[in-house]
């Protein structure tokens, strides 16, 4: 398992995602606005995905060699980055 197979990897389930969910930003905004309403506190799509990371940095913690909670990490983490650009 090299560093750039696990970006690679990414990149590919990212633009997957993509193509089945369409843009992140509005996906992210419909999972926060549920999340606002299940906590009763304002979260944005930013704090989504910073959440799953946290998510599989966990599961990661558990288990260090499960390569698709690293995976997971690298896309989401290439999302946060789109998304604040």
């Amino acid at each position: 398992m090299t560093a750039a197979s696990i970006i690679e990897d990414a990149a590919s389930i990212v633009a997957e995602r993509r193509r089945q969910y369409g843009p992140a930003r509005p996906l992210l905004t419909q999972v926060a606005a549920h999340w606002s309403a299940t906590l009763g506190v304002e979260v944005t799509p930013e704090q989504v995905i910073l959440c799953m990371i946290d998510v599989k940095l966990a599961r990661l913690a558990h288990n260090p060699t499960h390569r698709g909670s690293a995976v997971d990490v690298a896309g989401y983490a290439a999302i946060l980055h789109e998304l604040t650009e």
